[in-house]
């Protein structure tokens, strides 16, 4: 089977070559992000600290996540668009840094490699989830675009921010994912890195493509 990894920091477009590398290639998907968002979110509903390490890992046990390629429900209820808020993704930040909560979610996310195959995206795809992966992929982009990305698919879904405070925030998160000790954002020894930039999703498949 097919095991395909996309890591990346905030922005780099790794949600979208993600989703499109799994259509055509006919693969289940995996967005590893939205798994914390879910978590997050629920925190954020139930007034729990995100600090609370060992209560929220107990938690993790009592919750339903399902993922469809457009569609993401807790305990039944539709929480697409809930978890892409800024808040959310502030709280998700700081829970994925907690040890025992990656931990608790390990198995979640490996249950998704089921024939034909997967493509997962995330931080830690390539070197801890999957280190198995036959073809791996690490993302990148300047923080300026990753930010002017960001802002558009904001503004699309209707949240109300500012660009610059979202330059701020994407330097703010690629600090702490660089630097925490539990599964660091860095590329896997054997990924192909890809700068996007400059380059169309299209452009970006196609540059995967022709590595697969």
């Amino acid at each position: 089977m097919n095991l395909i990894t996309i890591d990346g920091p905030a922005g780099s477009g790794k949600g979208t070559i993600a989703r499109i590398l799994s259509d055509r290639l006919h693969l289940n998907y995996l967005d590893s992000g939205a798994i914390y968002r879910v978590i997050a979110l629920f925190l954020n509903r139930n007034h729990i600290p995100n600090d609370e390490e060992q209560l929220i890992k107990q938690k993790i046990k009592d919750l339903n996540i399902v993922f469809l390629k457009t569609k993401v429900t807790l305990n039944n209820d539709d929480v697409t668009e809930e978890i892409r808020s800024e808040k959310i993704a502030k709280t998700a930040s700081h829970i994925s840094s907690l040890k025992s909560v990656r931990a608790s979610i390990l198995d979640l996310q490996r249950s998704y490699f089921q024939p034909p195959g997967l493509v997962a995206e995330g931080r830690d795809m390539g070197t801890v989830v999957f280190p198995e992966a036959n073809k791996k992929f690490f993302l990148t982009a300047s923080t300026e675009e990753r930010a002017a990305r960001r802002y558009k698919q904001l503004i699309s879904k209707g949240f109300d921010v500012n660009i610059h405070d979202l330059v701020s925030e994407i330097q703010e998160r690629d600090d702490r994912d660089i630097n925490r000790k539990i599964s660091p954002l860095v590329p896997a020894s054997d990924a192909h890195q890809i700068d996007t930039t400059f380059l169309s999703p299209d452009e970006v498949v196609n540059a995967i493509l022709q590595k697969i």
